[in-house]
């Protein structure tokens, strides 16, 4: 259970330092921000898509470990499903947040920049501390 707890804690904090070098590799204009910022219609439809797919998976993400199959399956066999559902939850709110975090730069629109705050406050949730693996994948009957 340690080993998957701290694969799962490496792949978030990963995800977090990912976030923080593009941020810092803008801020400093190592890479030059607003690339994309005259194409108004691709902007449009990369803030709709993004806006979609954050807000439907950030839910999913959270309760996912309520569904039934999960649960069980989390109790049957913890180590090895808690690494793999773990894995998936994170990357539904992890990956988002990187893309979010670099989209912003590239079209200079702070709907970006609040949906990556938005999945960073979420993995606050779900940080995989070895008192919510344990818990998780125990059974609560």
């Amino acid at each position: 259970m340690k080993k998957t707890q701290k694969i799962l804690s490496a792949i978030m904090y990963g995800s977090i330092i990912l976030s923080l070098a593009i941020v810092v590799l803008y801020e400093t204009e190592l890479l030059l921000p607003g690339d994309l910022t005259g194409s108004k219609n691709t902007e449009f439809l990369t803030v709709s898509l993004m806006e979609v797919i954050t807000i439907c998976l950030i839910p999913i993400a959270m309760r996912m470990f309520k569904f039934k199959k999960i649960s069980n399956a989390l109790v049957a066999d913890p180590a090895n499903q808690l690494l793999k559902w773990g894995t998936l939850r994170l990357i539904m709110l992890c990956l988002p947040m990187i893309v979010n975090t670099l989209l912003y730069y590239q079209f200079m629109n702070v709907a970006f920049g609040y949906m990556a705050i938005i999945d960073l406050i979420c993995l606050v949730f779900v940080n995989p501390s070895m008192a919510r693996c344990t818990s998780e994948t125990s059974s609560e009957e």
